[in-house]
């Protein structure tokens, strides 16, 4: 039997694991010698992972909780090491999966390694090329430390291979998150905010925001919303934001919202609808951007790099740093319908986790060999 420990470390993780949970599922009812369990970073009672989330992912939620809450990244990292560590040494566990680039994915990675187990880094090869980016340390060291290095596209293949990983470590399996948007299309659910705001299909822009550095910087981030509205015009602007992001955008605009409203986060399948329907997206995230892509819907990224930059190439994404002149006169095109073509990358196709389930297995039978 190939037991498979899949850790996730936030949110977002979930979005992208759910497709392998289903995938080793699916491999084990077809009579496959393979388990997995799902293990979560984090507190059993985190808010971000409502009962939604894994209803509309329809899978389980984890099994297992390593139960580390806290700010600080060192610390945070230190406590994963060691409840993970505890955790291995009372299950049997061949492979460990770890997902992007948190901290908590770093610490988990290299407890396996310590292990002796196989390690695999699921969208490997990412980078900002930033050096003073917390995240982009945590990407050198885990895919540093992994096996089988799973990466979305050729950008990220070349970036492995240049910093010297060997070629049968690395493979091209997809992006992930097609297989989550695909496989939930036909189920996403038109969100009661459309009628409350009277929001109709292709006639408003979706706005996210997440990134720290992004919501600290006040003074910018005034100049980038004032500049998003106005350029808007009647257009209207919705912001399905979470507490930290709304009170910093209530905070520097007060009364002077113009088109933009404020509103709950959505669920998962309700927010997929939003973006999806939307005449385009003002985003910090670069999951979000994808989807964009996915869905041909114009997409704003505040932000100067892209982990994924086949969403610049030939899809439908555009960077415009934190420059809000530059925002403007991108949503200026947006709001106009001026905006470039968009085609699907390589391997978007929604079979990513029936790769990365086959390598597993096959890799199994090797090292039995």
């Amino acid at each position: 039997m190939l037991n498979i420990c899949i850790v996730a470390g936030a949110r977002p993780n979930f979005i992208k694991v759910a497709p392998i949970v289903r995938a080793i599922g699916k491999a084990h009812d077809e009579g496959k010698d393979i388990n997995y369990e799902l293990v979560y970073a984090g507190r059993e009672d985190d808010i971000t992972l409502e009962s939604s989330l894994f209803e509309d992912l329809q899978i389980d939620r984890p099994s297992v909780f390593l139960g580390v809450s806290c700010t600080n990244l060192n610390e945070l990292t230190g406590q994963v090491m060691s409840a993970f560590e505890q955790y291995l040494q009372t299950r049997k566990t061949d492979v460990v999966i770890v997902v992007d680039d948190l901290a908590s994915t770093m610490a988990a990675a290299i407890v396996a390694k310590k292990q002796g187990l196989l390690l695999a880094h699921l969208v490997a090869g990412t980078r900002s090329f930033d050096i003073n980016m917390p995240k982009e340390i945590n990407r050198l060291v885990i895919d540093g430390l992994s096996d089988l290095l799973f990466t979305a596209g050729m950008s990220s293949n070349s970036t492995a291979t240049r910093e010297g990983a060997g070629q049968e470590k690395i493979f091209m399996v997809g992006n992930i998150l097609m297989d989550t948007l695909r496989y939930n299309y036909a189920r996403l659910q038109r969100p009661a905010i459309m009628d409350e705001y009277g929001l109709e299909d292709k006639g408003y822009i979706v706005f996210t925001l997440n990134r720290k550095m992004l919501i600290a910087d006040r003074e910018n981030l005034k100049k980038m919303l004032v500049s998003m509205i106005g350029h808007a015009g009647r257009t209207p602007i919705v912001a399905p934001l979470r507490t930290l992001a709304a009170d910093a955008v209530k905070d520097v605009l007060g009364s002077q919202m113009g088109s933009l409203v404020l509103v709950s986060p959505l669920s998962y399948l309700e927010f997929g609808y939003l973006t999806a329907h939307a005449k385009g997206i003002v985003t910090d995230s670069g999951n979000v951007a994808e989807e964009a892509t996915f869905n041909s819907v114009p997409c704003i990224t505040l932000n100067s790099y892209t982990e994924h930059i086949e969403t610049v190439k030939v899809g439908s994404n555009v960077l415009v740093g934190e420059n809000a002149e530059l925002l403007g006169e991108e949503i200026d095109r947006m709001v106009r319908g001026e905006w470039k073509e968009s085609a699907l990358p390589d391997r978007w196709d929604g079979r990513t986790s029936e790769r990365i389930v086959q390598i597993l297995l096959e890799k199994s039978r090797a090292m039995r060999s």
